[in-house]
């Protein structure tokens, strides 16, 4: 029974380390492409994102890790510029933010704003934006319709433009160039 386990353990041990020796192959670099001094190598791979880190740097998602929507360009670019207006949702894991009716005093139309997150990258195509107007007669009949045009293209540019500068804000507070060691042979 016992060498049975044995045997039984020694297969599956040579088997994982043929597969660890396997996986490794096909994964060197083109020479060509890195410098030959080590600490030029190191550099590059820091700039890359690769590299081995023994603490402190594995920045990768795990559950239950959560990443605040306030460290969001684009997020803080749309609540800031809509802020004047009252919020109905506004949903960071989902990706939007509706607003409430809003319009100016003693006017018979008002209009609501619905924002979707397609992507967390500061680009053009990121944001689906509606907007909804609402025009009343006594209070009585309203009258809802979307309508794309002058309004969502404002608001998609000056969001995006927010979102660029708050972007860049935080890659200027964020950056810390490499030193490269001082080698002495």
């Amino acid at each position: 029974m016992i060498n049975k386990i044995k045997a039984n353990f020694n297969k599956i041990l040579t088997l994982t380390l043929l597969l660890i020796f396997l996986n490794q192959c096909g994964m060197g670099a083109d020479a060509r492409k890195y410098p030959p001094e080590p600490a030029k190598r190191v550099q590059k791979n820091l700039e890359e994102g690769r590299g081995f880190r023994l603490s402190g740097g594995d920045k990768k998602k795990r559950g239950g890790d959560f990443e605040f929507a306030s460290s969001n360009p684009l997020w803080r670019a749309a609540l800031d510029t809509i802020d004047f207006m009252p919020l109905a949702s506004a949903n960071y894991s989902g990706g939007i933010i509706i607003t409430d009716w809003y319009s100016s005093e003693n006017s018979n139309e008002s209009i609501k704003v619905s924002l979707r997150f397609l992507s967390n990258e500061v680009r053009s195509d990121a944001l689906n934006i509606k907007v909804f107007y609402k025009k009343c007669a006594l209070n009585e009949n309203c009258a809802i319709s979307e309508k794309s045009g002058k309004l969502v293209n404002e608001l998609n540019k000056k969001i995006l433009q927010k979102a660029a500068v708050y972007q860049k804000q935080v890659k200027d507070k964020n950056f810390k160039p490499y030193r490269v060691p001082n080698v002495t042979k």
